[in-house]
């Protein structure tokens, strides 16, 4: 596809990179904000390039498993993975719950440091999509801000309780 859609969410959060950084990175932090109000479970975390995140959120008797492929990883500074649906083996399936979503999202996540304060843009991208996946993913790109604003909320809460702690 030459012309994918192309999604982006910035957001600046009020604290230092390295605990911006922090809530993005350990398990037990992401697990409290990725996936918002239901019950997520990060079963692998290899931070590295060529390295896995199993993830599997819970929704009821139902789980939603998801395994994201590290790409690059820039400590601090940025982080890209393709981020995939997957079965109950962690091989990458279409998406169960939604046809013609795209096979894989490229996923790129910059930390910027302005002083005290820190920028967090995140940009998903179809990779290798089909123009229905691709069209498919653009007209749910609206809907979108809500599942990550009250992640990125959840994030506030967590950057606070570091920084007293």
């Amino acid at each position: 596809m030459s012309n994918p859609a192309e999604y982006v969410f910035k957001r600046e959060f009020d604290a230092p990179r390295s605990l911006v950084w922090k809530a993005w990175t350990d398990p037990k932090l992401l697990s409290r904000w990725y996936g918002p109000n239901i019950e997520t479970i990060i079963h692998q975390f290899d931070l590295k390039p060529g390295g896995e995140w199993r993830n599997e959120m819970v929704m009821g008797d139902k789980s939603d498993l998801s395994v994201m492929k590290f790409k690059e990883v820039e400590p601090e500074e940025k982080i890209v993975w393709h981020h995939c649906s997957a079965d109950k083996d962690w091989n990458v399936v279409s998406s169960p719950m939604m046809p013609n979503w795209p096979r894989v999202l490229h996923t790129t996540v910059t930390f910027k440091e302005m002083g005290d304060k820190t920028i967090v843009t995140m940009v998903q991208v179809p990779f290798e999509a089909t123009p229905e996946e691709n069209e498919t993913f653009a007209n749910m790109m609206r809907g979108m801000d809500n599942g990550w604003g009250s992640g990125y909320k959840i994030i506030d809460q967590i950057l606070e309780e570091l920084q007293n702690a």
